[in-house]
């Protein structure tokens, strides 16, 4: 079983600021070399990402941007089956190799939280963050480093494959099987309205509790419609079961701690409290629900 694990780090709610890759390489099952960068993401840290994983402007003094390292990491990836836990990492390089109009790795992805929600049915509809399943599983390991968490995501999917029986191919099939029988809901949408939504249980991130905040480029009830499609729970207030904070684009830039949100500032109050709770921008999260759609190629 050959394949490739890949996890980032960003500086801010922007996924693409990267600022740290790890790579991982599995050969046979067995972790057999692995690859990791700081990198200058030739942007703002924001203190509550220093906080999480304890990269500051000073860690990544005289490391090289993403365009510098870009093709090295196509190296590693390219061609691969390449793992990342949920589709965060891959949006995150998409959007970092976009910014520096270099082009991403042709390569296959294979998402190890939809197959550990396939093999587990502990973690079928929630606890499948990375944290979760590999405490699960008896994997030790310090999250937040970018390497270390690429390491995890490896251990995932070689205990899948060990737990079904089923080779790459196997588990690249068992992520596209749906966890229940398929329901259709429909989602109506009423400007005047509440934006609350329940999730299509069959979406690629059902199991995320998603709040909206800031100024949108669209109506937030479209926002809703199309996060509650894609799998989400829409909430209007951030609380414990919030697992998605979604900033409008224009409020991504406003990382001094004052000028945030309630909303921003009460997700990371959570987040330091250890609540699995993530910020992401408008944008990227556009991008990542196009990515957690059925095609895995890129």
């Amino acid at each position: 079983m050959d394949f490739v694990a890949v996890d980032v780090e960003t500086a801010n709610a922007s996924l693409a600021s990267v600022c740290q890759v790890g790579i991982a390489l599995f050969s046979g099952g067995e972790l057999a070399d692995e690859w990791q960068s700081y990198v200058d993401p030739e942007d703002v840290f924001d203190p509550f990402n220093v906080a999480v994983h304890g990269i500051t402007p000073e860690t990544v003094a005289g490391a090289p941007n993403l365009a510098a390292i870009a093709e090295s990491i196509g190296g590693l990836l390219g061609g691969n089956v390449v793992v990342s836990h949920t589709a965060f990492d891959r949006v995150s390089l998409d959007r970092a190799f976009a910014r520096y109009e270099a082009a991403m790795p042709a390569c296959t992805w294979l998402d190890s939280a939809k197959v550990a929600r396939r093999v587990w049915k502990e973690c079928a509809r929630s606890g499948y963050g990375l944290g979760d399943v590999c405490a699960l599983i008896g994997y030790d390991f310090r999250h937040h480093d970018a390497l270390e968490d690429a390491k995890a995501a490896g251990r995932i999917i070689v205990e899948a494959a060990r737990r079904t029986g089923e080779d790459l191919d196997g588990l690249l099939r068992l992520a596209r099987r749906p966890i229940t029988p398929r329901k259709h809901t429909k989602h109506k949408s009423y400007p005047s309205a509440p934006i609350t939504r329940s999730g299509d249980p069959e979406g690629p991130l059902f199991g995320e509790v998603l709040v909206f905040t800031g100024q949108l480029s669209m109506p937030r009830h479209e926002a809703a419609d199309l996060a509650a499609a894609a799998g989400c729970q829409v909430a209007d207030y951030v609380g414990k079961k919030t697992t998605l904070l979604v900033l409008g684009d224009q409020d991504v830039r406003r990382l001094n701690g004052h000028e945030k949100s309630s909303k921003h500032r009460r997700a990371e109050e959570l987040i330091a409290a250890g609540h699995p709770l993530r910020i992401l921008s408008e944008s990227d999260f556009l991008h990542l629900i196009g990515a957690a759609r059925p095609s895995e190629a890129l």
